[in-house]
């Protein structure tokens, strides 16, 4: 068995203006400060990190990875989430995913969709640079506003919807794969990848592609009333990334997992930080070191209530503590009686 590494963070939603948070070296010594042993940083933070540049030269990702060495730290993985929700975007939702985008692709989604491949082809060179595993996405989405089928969807929506996407992410996954680095997409609500059914046509579209991996992220799993730890044992083969965020599902006779509109704090499916929400993270840590997940338990913190600061100190304690250092004996080795042929058959009835 493995023991997982951590505990790791997800930069992405504590970047800003202000120290500690302005710039890559100030945010690092920060999470150390508070526990961190490693950092997943987000691609499309222009002022923290350049991905073209660290693609094209070896030079800067040692000095990437100089950096946030000298802080005691380890970059887990780089992450494209907003910008692989680029490679597909229904019509419906260009204005609103323009902002994902520089504004001169602005209004050009094809153009747009363009520079978000070339993003990401970037990320996988970069992440061979860096001397990473695993990259993080989301799939894009073509279908997602037809999920609850009223009207009916039309017949072979779901299989053209699913050859499209797969046609737009092959090129992408030949990349990673010429990069040594495994693509993992965040199963998410509002993705064409949501769930694991939907991740099986995907996989079967891109011919069971060995990049296509996954990132296991259970708080998505408790908004849908989905078995995260069923899950697991399905797709462990696959799970190559893993953000602890936690989550609480409280349905009442008004709502239920559509919202009804409300915001974060309202709704009854809502994001927690780590370890107030209805999450079973020991079962978790415990399965993947079951299955040999070595990995980075990376916190992402998205809550309703709770000041991200005192999440993040609060989420490096709480990984640490539920990591399982694995056992390299059985609790039982004292009363063995090591190999002895002669004692296994007569124990078996054989005599000798």
């Amino acid at each position: 068995m493995k023991t997982i590494q951590g505990p790791g963070i997800f930069l992405a939603q504590f970047l800003g203006d202000t120290p500690p948070f302005d710039t890559l070296n100030h945010i690092c010594a920060w999470a150390a400060s508070i526990g961190f042993k490693g950092v997943q940083i987000p691609t499309w933070a222009t002022s923290y990190f350049d991905v073209q540049k660290a693609a094209e030269s070896k030079t800067y990702a040692d000095e990437i990875n100089g950096l946030v060495a000298s802080h005691g730290l380890t970059i887990t993985e780089l992450s494209s989430h907003i910008i692989g929700q680029l490679v597909a975007v229904n019509p419906a939702y260009d204005q609103l995913f323009d902002s994902f985008a520089p504004e001169s692709y602005h209004n050009d989604p094809k153009a747009r969709q363009a520079w978000a491949v070339q993003h990401l082809k970037y990320a996988a060179k970069a992440s061979q640079n860096l001397g990473l595993k695993a990259h993080g996405t989301f799939s894009g989405s073509l279908m997602w506003h037809t999920v609850y089928p009223w009207p009916q969807r039309p017949a072979g929506l779901v299989n053209d919807g699913f050859t499209e996407l797969a046609n737009r992410w092959l090129p992408i996954l030949d990349a990673f794969d010429e990069a040594g680095i495994d693509l993992c997409y965040e199963i998410h609500p509002g993705e064409d990848l949501h769930d694991g059914i939907t991740y099986e046509m995907f996989l079967e579209k891109v011919n069971q592609h060995p990049r296509a991996n996954l990132l296991y992220d259970p708080s998505h799993f408790v908004l849908q009333c989905l078995n995260y730890l069923d899950y697991i044992d399905f797709y462990h083969e696959r799970i190559r990334m893993f953000h602890v965020k936690d989550a609480e599902f409280n349905p009442t006779g008004k709502q239920g997992v559509y919202g009804g509109y409300q915001g974060w704090v309202e709704r009854a499916g809502r994001f927690r930080s780590t370890g107030d929400g209805q999450v079973d993270f020991k079962s978790i840590f415990s399965k993947l070191a079951a299955y040999d997940f070595d990995g980075w338990a990376v916190m992402e913190w998205e809550c309703a209530l709770k000041h991200p600061e005192d999440g993040a100190r609060e989420g490096a304690t709480f990984i640490k503590d539920h990591i399982i250092r694995v056992t390299d004996k059985t609790f039982d080795d004292f009363a063995g009686t090591g190999p002895n042929k002669e004692l296994n058959r007569k124990v078996l009835g054989l005599g000798i």
